[in-house]
């Protein structure tokens, strides 16, 4: 399969997923939205993933308008549509689930525990990186993966598997992280709550990371097998 990739920042890329797609003899392209590049057709690619972004969208540049319709077109399709972070507050929100500030900034690494009735081929519960202030709700017909104790959802399934949304990041690496600590602003609130982590803390167990790696491979390998049939 070809896969495409939206990413909104130098900061912010596909860390363990690129490697992923090549692990599987899938290739991939990135498209910088941030720098202009306009976003593909979808009719170009066999699945779509949009990567995660600014924190605050109200700012509305031309590339999320943009990002927004190439999204309702992934949404009326066939073709399997992956939203991290951000990414998947924009599948939420064209889903018409309600996008918003949550009660508490959530940063590091926070335990995930999922849902009687999620449908990802997970572990019970998990620890799972964690960079954001904004959370949305369960979209209409969705399942839930489950959540945090700042987040109570912390990803969905939608059209038996084909979209999937992720609040948490499974794709972390250390060196993707050590990109957002020395380049990206803390979420909003993050310096007052209870779910915060420092530095030391986000980078002192490289196990971590590595323990995220057959997540990210269960995960990913079952939303491609996901594909409708034609």
């Amino acid at each position: 399969m070809h896969i495409h990739l939206l990413q909104h920042s130098p900061y912010r890329g596909p860390a363990r997923i690129g490697d992923w797609l090549d692990s599987m003899g899938h290739s991939h392209t990135v498209f910088h939205m941030d720098q202009g590049e306009l976003p593909p057709r979808l009719a170009d690619g066999d699945a779509l993933i949009v990567l995660d972004g600014p924190e605050d969208a109200t700012s509305s540049p031309d590339w999320e308008r943009r990002e927004r319709k190439l999204i309702d077109q992934a949404l009326d399709g066939r073709k399997p549509l992956l939203g991290i972070g951000y990414g998947a507050r924009l599948i939420a929100e064209a889903l018409g689930a309600t996008v918003a500030r949550g009660t508490y900034a959530e940063t590091g690494w926070q335990r995930v525990e999922q849902a009687p009735e999620s449908p990802f081929d997970l572990p019970e519960h998990f620890d799972a990186f964690m960079w954001h202030r904004e959370v949305f709700a369960l979209p209409e017909d969705a399942l839930p993966l489950g959540g945090s104790q700042a987040s109570p959802l912390q990803g969905f399934s939608w059209d038996g598997g084909r979209v999937v949304g992720l609040l948490c990041h499974l794709e972390a690496t250390p060196e993707s992280v050590t990109a957002m600590l020395d380049h990206l602003p803390r979420p909003d609130g993050d310096a007052t709550s209870p779910h915060h982590q420092d530095r030391e803390a986000m980078l002192a167990d490289p196990r971590r990371f590595d323990r995220l790696a057959p997540l990210l491979d269960r995960l990913l390998s079952q939303w491609l097998r996901a594909v409708p049939a034609s």
